[in-house]
């Protein structure tokens, strides 16, 4: 889904409208390499650091110590980790900001100490890994924008990484509202590895209860998008409402009822599906 999103924003958007970007074709191959490696090692990591929860939660995907060892998987992770930050070293220097550099460094160094500390804590693990899916997004428009922003551009560039923005911003709600559902899905098997979630702070119902009104965000956000910026794209309005909209309607329907690990677990594939949706709507720019 990173790779998709992120070709989908260079060509299907930024190409739609004829923007000046900075990244040829190598370039955002660099790009989608050295995100994917990060986010592969963070997987990784997570895996190495869940091991006792998900032989609770989810014994039959437990991959540490069944199909790799522990120690294959740390190596991994580094190489993985040493080659998506060297490709993000690579790819500041082609494009003249050797200080985005440092962004590959610091969502690889966060997603570790999310694996390690964060997500045992109420609410910061799911708000930095939130904000690192949508980074995944938004770093597109930083290496295709950015640098080629003049004095005579500028103006345009900048509503083109706003809009970019505005998906970023969306990637961030719709992971966050799955964050929360997956840790009332998981919260056996995180009590008994000793975490601090929402649901083992404040209890199932109530945590139930915040997942049902953080649902209504996103639905009204679009309904927001739909009525004031897209209203004149037809084919715009009828796929948000259909593709974009209704499925967050009936996850807030969902959320409200929700009681079972099967129900919340029926939540997370529906967002994970809304989120896809979302950002295949990047295809409707070039019949704008």
């Amino acid at each position: 889904m990173i790779a998709s999103v992120q070709l989908l924003i260079k060509y299907a958007f930024l190409g739609s409208f004829g923007v000046h970007t900075a990244l040829s074709e190598s370039g955002i191959t660099i790009l989608i390499l050295a995100t994917i490696c990060i986010a592969a090692a963070g997987n990784i990591i997570n895996d190495i650091y869940d091991v006792e929860t998900d032989l609770v939660n989810k014994p039959d995907k437990v991959i540490i110590g069944k199909s790799i060892s522990e120690k294959t998987a740390f190596t991994l992770f580094i190489v993985l980790n040493v080659l998506g930050v060297g490709l993000g070293y690579y790819l500041s220097y082609l494009v003249g900001k050797s200080a985005f550099f440092s962004i590959f460094v610091i969502i690889s160094a966060l997603l570790y100490v999310y694996a390690s500390y964060l997500k045992q804590t109420l609410l910061i693990g799911n708000i930095v890994i939130s904000v690192l899916v949508s980074l995944s997004v938004l770093i597109v428009g930083i290496f295709e924008l950015l640098p080629n922003i003049t004095p005579e551009n500028q103006q345009l560039q900048l509503v083109y990484f706003k809009m970019i923005l505005n998906y970023a911003i969306f990637a961030f709600m719709i992971n966050l509202i799955r964050e929360i559902a997956k840790d009332i899905e998981d919260i056996d098997g995180d009590y008994k590895a000793g975490m601090n979630t929402l649901p083992i702070a404040i209890g199932r119902v109530r945590a139930s209860n915040i997942l049902f009104a953080l649902s209504l965000v996103p639905v009204l956000a679009v309904v927001y998008y739909v009525v004031y910026k897209i209203y004149q794209n037809q084919t715009a309005v009828i796929y948000f409402l259909a593709g974009v909209l209704a499925p967050l309607i009936y996850i807030s329907i969902k959320a409200f009822g929700a009681k079972t690990k099967k129900h919340f677990h029926h939540m997370s594939n529906m967002l994970k599906l809304v989120m896809l949706l979302g950002m295949l709507s990047l295809l409707l720019y070039k019949y704008a």
